[in-house]
């Protein structure tokens, strides 16, 4: 009996009814209520608490997927599930979760839904962009400002995955391993502003691991080709400073769905196995 406790409060989150003799472990004097009583009362009090957690629990989900593919249909569904309904400052509807953990421990494995409207093609051209910092005519680039971080009245970009590499060479431990993408003096006078904010490395039992931060996360449309090139990346620094890759996760502060992608959503959604979430 000594998991008693806690498998009674973990079942009533769930909702999932607990054998009658918990009741007794808590409260002796409980063991003298007819079983079916406590078995009634147990189901009550369980999905009440479930409730209750539910709406306290409004910020702040996570989910642990070993590739790219799951992680994007575990969180669509989430959202889609869970998400609250959202106008957005241009006046589009989304489904929306705030903070979504995702962590995909095997990012290079089977790496390109095969509902994504993507090509590897299309992909790899997204990921060489944010990699090597071009930018073919964009307002802005992620590699651009990753490899190319410029504010106005600086003298010389910085190429913030050079720093990165140099300071996990100089202490695999370190915690300063991190690059952004804001620019406070450009970003605050514009409205079309880079949705991932932070990438930040940290070495850990000998492997590299890449966090991301998004702002903003178009998770049906953008989710996919964002971890494509994240994985490149990742790739790319763990090269330059000689540890071997890990896994990547991704806090988006605002994961959405839009509306003009919540019937195909649905759809694919609809199809899946209780197992693939």
């Amino acid at each position: 009996m000594k998991d008693g406790p806690l498998l009674y409060m973990w079942n009533a989150l769930l909702c999932e009814p607990v054998p009658a003799f918990y009741g007794s472990y808590f409260f002796p004097a409980l063991a003298h209520i007819p079983t079916i009583i406590l078995m009634h009362l147990n189901v009550f009090l369980s999905c009440r608490i479930t409730l209750f957690w539910i709406d306290f629990m409004r910020v702040g989900r996570i989910i642990r997927a070993k590739t790219i593919p799951e992680a994007w249909r575990r969180g669509l569904n989430l959202i889609w599930r869970q998400g609250d309904l959202i106008t957005d400052e241009r006046g589009t509807r989304t489904r929306e979760l705030v903070d979504l953990l995702v962590v995909v421990e095997k990012p290079r494995e089977d790496m390109i839904p095969d509902e994504y409207s993507w090509n590897e093609a299309r992909l790899e051209e997204y990921a060489e962009q944010l990699i090597t910092g071009e930018n073919p005519g964009f307002e802005y680039t992620y590699g651009e400002r990753l490899r190319s971080w410029n504010a106005p009245g600086d003298s010389d970009p910085i190429d913030q995955i050079d720093y990165v590499a140099r300071r996990i060479k100089a202490n695999p431990n370190t915690r300063r391993a991190t690059a952004v993408t804001w620019i406070p003096s450009i970003d605050t006078a514009k409205d079309e502003i880079p949705c991932m904010i932070v990438d930040d490395f940290k070495v850990r039992e000998g492997r590299l691991h890449l966090t991301a931060l998004f702002r903003s996360h178009d998770f049906a449309g953008a989710y996919p080709a964002n971890l494509y090139g994240l994985t490149r990346l990742l790739d790319r620094v763990s090269e330059m400073a000689g540890i071997k890759p890990g896994s990547i996760a991704t806090l988006s502060v605002s994961a959405h769905i839009y509306d003009h992608d919540w019937d195909w959503v649905e759809q694919m959604l609809l199809g899946q196995s209780e197992e693939e979430f």
